[in-house]
């Protein structure tokens, strides 16, 4: 398998203030990551940071041979990152249509396939981001980052104060995006059996730093790590 990303020595934050600390690991193509850690531990900085929000001080990140690091923010997308926040940032005074073809670059992901994927997105395209329910405008925050056709996704913390319904929903098309479209991506996530159930990989932070790496498999079975690094098992 091909290395797609690879974080060497990163040091990043905001102003003067450095939130990540030598932060080193690589992804390889079309893995799926589980980025873990308690709360203010430095992961929502880290997806921050790929995309380019964050101010870095010191390490590289190289993604597909691009040197990530040296590009803006919004050059980003056209080497290949596709950035779904916290905020999720959909455009609530365009339609879910607009939302979808103002951003859609060319490849195997467009605004039709979305529709396929969130049939609830398809029902409501000429409907307003501000008329659509949180899951809703998550699932097309998902849509608007795959029709820029990545080959890395970032989600952070996409299953965030919704429905179990529309949870259960999200984690069917993670799970299709990553699993049997074979897209690389990196997930945070505060549930981690949910996100380690369908990753090959995972990450965990504390303090800005990494503190145990492992195959996603295996920290699934080991309840007691889980425990000792995030205080929470299930």
């Amino acid at each position: 398998m091909s290395e797609l990303l690879r974080i060497e020595n990163l040091s990043a934050g905001y102003g003067e203030a450095v939130v990540l600390h030598d932060i080193s690991f690589s992804l390889g193509e079309g893995q799926t990551l589980a980025l873990l850690g308690r709360n203010g531990t430095g992961k929502t900085t880290l997806i921050n940071t790929l995309a380019g929000a964050t101010r870095q001080h010191a390490g590289t990140i190289t993604l597909g041979g691009n040197a990530l690091h040296k590009l803006p923010s919004h050059q980003r997308a056209a080497v290949g990152i596709g950035w779904v926040p916290q905020e999720r940032n959909i455009f609530k005074s365009l339609t879910v249509h607009e939302n979808l073809t103002a951003v859609e670059r060319p490849g195997r992901w467009n605004a039709q396939r979305v529709y396929e994927m969130f049939p609830r997105l398809a029902e409501r395209k000429s409907n307003l981001g501000t008329q659509l329910s949180g899951g809703e405008q998550q699932m097309l925050a998902v849509g608007r980052a795959l029709v820029v056709n990545p080959t890395l996704l970032l989600l952070d913390e996409p299953l965030e104060g919704l429905a179990p319904i529309i949870v259960e929903e999200l984690l069917r098309a993670i799970r299709r995006i990553t699993r049997d479209e074979g897209l690389a991506a990196i997930v945070v996530e505060q549930h981690p059996q949910a996100i380690l159930a369908i990753s090959d990989e995972a990450v965990v932070l504390d303090h800005g730093t990494v503190v145990h790496a492992d195959h996603a498999a295996t920290l699934r079975t080991q309840p007691e790590v889980l425990d000792r690094l995030l205080g929470v098992s299930r």
